[in-house]
This record gives structure tokens, sequence and C-alpha cells, in this order.
């Protein structure tokens, strides 16, 4: 009978033995499976950012006046599509065309008396080999040469001066786009340095967008984007990330939700459309940036 009594308890033992092993081996699965779900969940998130669209870099330009005048021509309309080197506004130039004629004509009398020189210049010296004048006769149409021909680079200085003027009154497209803005009309009086039209490149377009400081870590070029606009529901555009700044600065854009805080530190992020959309230069966008494994 006692020695029964001893087997079973021994048994006894044995199976809680057991199962205090088994319980261990599911805590430590247990509490191993939430981490590996986190940092699955960590390496598959989306970072939310905000942005605008904007041109590349030199894909919008303020075309400004190069001279002071009244405007006597604007030969463009907002929505035109223009190319480099087209006229797209004409600056009053009436007494700089009579001024450069007459820096002209100066110039083409200065040419002549250059002429009238060289031919003395060349006679004299004659002269002097057969010695019929003075060495100082000769010396002294050297001198009447060059004088005419100092007169003449003074004309031509100031012909130059009046054409580059000239120049400056036909306001030109500096690059191939479409006219977003008319700053100025026809008739009117600009200063040297007043906008006049803004020319924009509106086939290459992208997004700077604002990232919080502390997504830092889940940006990377090249990662997927998802850009959304309150003007299309239920539609997006994909894109990817083509630059993430070095280092984080003040928010520049106005957050869409103004609960949001205005002082807060970001990370600005440059994305590239992959695909057409229809989104305007100016247009405020929502990105959700696929997350880089950390």
């Amino acid at each position: 009978m006692k020695t029964r009594s001893i087997g079973i308890t021994a048994l006894i033992g044995l199976g809680m033995a057991a199962a205090t092993v088994l319980q261990a081996r599911s805590a430590a699965v247990t509490a191993t499976a939430p981490r590996v779900e986190a940092a699955a969940g960590a390496a598959g998130r989306d970072v939310a950012a905000e942005g605008r669209v904007v041109t590349y870099p030199g894909g919008e330009v303020r075309v400004s006046a190069e001279r002071g005048g009244r405007l006597v021509r604007l030969l463009v309309q907002e929505g035109d599509t223009v190319r480099e080197g087209q006229l797209l506004a004409e600056i009053e130039s009436g007494e700089l065309r009579a001024a450069l004629a007459e820096a002209r004509g100066r110039v083409s009398e200065a040419e002549s008396e250059v002429r009238l020189a060289e031919l003395s210049q060349k006679r004299r010296r004659q002269l002097l080999e057969e010695r019929i004048v003075s060495a100082h006769d000769a010396d002294e149409a050297d001198r009447d040469l060059d004088r005419a021909r100092a007169r003449r680079e003074t004309a031509r200085a100031e012909a130059e001066r009046y054409q580059a003027q000239l120049r400056k009154s036909r306001i030109a497209a500096p690059l191939s786009g479409t006219v977003t803005a008319r700053q100025a009309d026809a008739g009117e009086t600009v200063e040297t340095g007043d906008a006049v039209v803004t020319v924009a490149d509106l086939e290459r377009l992208r997004v700077d967008a604002e990232a919080d400081e502390a997504d830092a870590g889940a940006l990377a070029v090249g990662a997927a984007v998802a850009i959304t606009a309150d003007g299309y529901p239920g539609k997006a555009w994909k894109g990817r990330v083509e630059e993430v700044a070095d280092s984080v600065t003040l928010r520049r854009l106005k957050p869409q939700d103004p609960s949001r805080p205005t002082d807060t530190r970001i990370l600005a992020v440059k994305v590239a459309f992959a695909e057409p959309s229809p989104l305007r230069l100016g247009t405020t966008v929502e990105l959700k940036i696929r997350a880089a494994a950390r």
C-alpha cells in the first residue's frame, strides 16, 4: 500500500513539472509574437504628409520689365501657351529709336573721318619718305588718325548702349510654358523690376511636402506615395519620393486641419508624379508615403 502511494505521488509530481514547462514555453511564444507583429506593422505603415503641387526649380518665372516705361503692347492672356523667346510685351521706345538713329549717324560720320585720316596719314608718310614734309607733319597725321578712330569707337559704344536699351523694351518668354498670371495691362507704366506676367512649365510638376520630424526614420528616396486632393474625392495618383531633406525645419505650409499646430518642426520631402494627373499648380494635396523598414 505504501509503495503504491509513493508511485502515485511521483506521477503527480512529473505531471506538474511537465505542465510548468509547457506554460513557460507558451508564455515565451506569447511574449515574442506581439514584437514580430509590431515590427511587421512598422515596416508596412504609411507616413502621412501634406503638400502643394509646384513646378520643378526654374519651371516658373515671373517675367519682369528690364527698364521703366509705358507698356504699349501686352500680347498674351492668362492660359495662353508660349514658346521660349516669344514676344510677350513691349515698352514704349520711340525716343530710344530716335536716339539710336542719331548714334548710328554719328558712327557713319566717324567712319568717314577715319577713312580720310588714313588717306592723309598715308600721303604724309609718302611725302616724308620723299623728304617733302617733316617728321613732325607725319606724326600729326598719325595723331589725327588715332583721334578719328577713338571718336568712331565712342560713337559705336553709344549706339550699342541705345541698342541694348531698345532690346530691354521687348519682354520675351524665358521658357516655353503657360501664362499663369498677368500682373500688368497695356497702357500702364512699369518700373524696372516690376512683374508683367508669370510663365510656368505645367508639363513637369511635383509635390513639395512636409512630414512630421518624428517620421524621419521611415522616409526614404524611392518610396511609393499615394496622392489625394479634396477636389477629387475617391481618387488617388501614384508618386514616388525623389528627395528627402537633410535637416528638419519649421513648418511652411498652413495645415488643412486648423487644430494642428503651425509651429512644429517638419522634414521637407519632394515627390514626383509617377502617372499623369489633373492636379493643377498650387493645389493642396495629402500624401500617404510607404514607410521604409527600420
